[in-house]
């Protein structure tokens, strides 16, 4: 499987400490910037399906869905305060000349790179 990175808009877009919505090959990823590093997960939470992009980052690194205060660490895009119980899923990302870019697979599905390379 190869990684094709695509440009979603500009780092001055996600200013430290905010997160955005974009549409990536027909997927919806929010894309965090904190404390200088960026991350991009799945934008729908798991329990009720709403727009993690429209929530809030807590410092420690979590993302705040702003409909019932699921909360996903931004490293794994695991819960760790539910209602939700189902991890969202975490993209490759990485700043290429000011311009933020995720990564999707190759191919007809385009889907999260899991970090245990499935």
């Amino acid at each position: 499987m190869e990684l094709q990175f695509v440009r979603v808009g500009s780092l001055a877009e996600v200013p430290d400490g905010e997160i955005r919505g974009y549409d990536v090959a027909g997927t919806r990823i929010a894309v965090a910037h904190l404390d200088g590093r960026v991350h991009a997960l799945g934008d729908e939470c798991t329990h009720m399906g709403c727009s993690l992009s429209e929530g809030e980052l807590d410092p420690d690194g979590v993302m705040v869905c702003p409909c019932h205060g699921s909360r996903f660490d931004l490293e794994t895009g695991e819960p760790i305060e539910g209602p939700a119980g189902e991890p969202v899923p975490v993209y490759p990302v990485r700043v290429d000349a000011g311009w933020v870019e995720v990564a999707v697979t190759s191919g007809s599905e385009n889907g999260p790179v899991h970090r245990d390379g499935s």
